[in-house]
């Protein structure tokens, strides 16, 4: 069977894909449309990241396609109501990405409730911002709220609280009167309260109508005013513009945005010249280890879907 591979992927787990199908890799065919369409007109099965849209129209071009890969966990890029409507199986690296999330958040957190780590410049040119630098703040002691309680949010509830920190958690899906918050060593909250109460903030949801600006103006005017927001969810969750006006007029103590609405973030946008932001390009979920660990299972999934169908006939 033929296999497409539009986005980057391990390479080894792209040879141990070649050894049982036709694969065609090309890490960049998602910049190239027409190339993409030609390719999938026979293609099994297509593998992608974030960027490559599975869209009705790819979906029409693609008459033999049996089986999507995700190299991640949002679907927010492939038509899954597309795709079932025609039997194609969708496959996302649920949980291989999630320590890179978890890491991230934690270390943006500490970086920006600290707030010490960009005097470089100023100490090798010989000033001393000592005490300009020393009322950074701990981790340690500090309420992490948690908006979606998935695998993500709940291994970021455990990274957060064996460094010391209190964990509150928000998810429509599990009430607050669910023993689940009890046994992950968490508290359950409607999202408007943990907002007032947490002093981290990080967002762990699909982006889907409901969640469409979940973060904005009037949210974010609840929050305490030296909180840090951080986003490795999916952009459209959160109101840029608001975020950058309340960074701006000190209403936000920081940021961490790892997604943005439009990918690339555009030129001027306003987040351009904020205080107190870190923005990062939709890498908190890629390392070394997670791209293995995500290339890998992908790999391993998509062979044994074709295994399966080639089986039944």
């Amino acid at each position: 069977m033929r296999v497409v591979i539009t986005e980057f992927m391990d390479e080894t787990a792209v040879a141990g894909l070649a050894t049982k199908h036709e694969t065609f890799y090309d890490r960049n065919l998602v910049d190239r449309p027409g190339e993409l369409r030609a390719r999938v007109v026979a293609a099994d099965a297509l593998v992608v990241r974030n960027r490559t849209q599975v869209n009705a129209a790819l979906l029409a071009g693609a008459p033999a396609l049996k089986v999507v890969g995700r190299l991640g966990v949002g679907l927010d890029n492939i038509d899954v109501d597309a795709c079932r409507a025609r039997g194609i199986e969708v496959i996302p690296a649920t949980g291989a990405n999630a320590l890179a999330v978890a890491e991230y958040v934690i270390g943006a957190a500490m970086l920006l409730l600290r707030g010490a780590y960009s005097s470089s410049a100023a100490v090798a040119s010989g000033n001393w911002p000592r005490a300009a630098l020393s009322s950074g703040r701990e981790l340690s002691g500090k309420t992490l709220g948690i908006v979606g309680f998935g695998g993500i949010g709940r291994l970021v509830a455990r990274v957060g609280r064996a460094l010391g920190m209190r964990v509150i958690g928000s998810d429509p899906q599990v009430p607050p009167s669910s023993a689940v918050w009890r046994d992950e060593g968490a508290e359950g909250r409607e999202l408007d309260a943990l907002l007032t109460e947490a002093d981290v903030v990080t967002l762990h949801v699909p982006l889907v109508d409901a969640t469409r600006h979940l973060i904005d103006a009037a949210r974010l005017a609840r929050m305490k005013p030296d909180a840090i927001l951080i986003n490795t969810a999916r952009g459209g969750v959160v109101d840029e513009a608001a975020v950058a006006v309340a960074l701006k007029s000190g209403r936000l103590g920081g940021a961490a945005l790892d997604v943005f609405e439009q990918e690339p973030l555009a030129a001027g946008s306003p987040l351009a010249g904020c205080p107190n932001l870190l923005l990062t390009p939709h890498i908190a979920g890629v390392t070394a280890e997670s791209n293995a660990r995500v290339s890998t299972l992908i790999a391993e999934k998509v062979a044994a879907a074709l295994a399966r169908i080639d089986a039944a006939g």
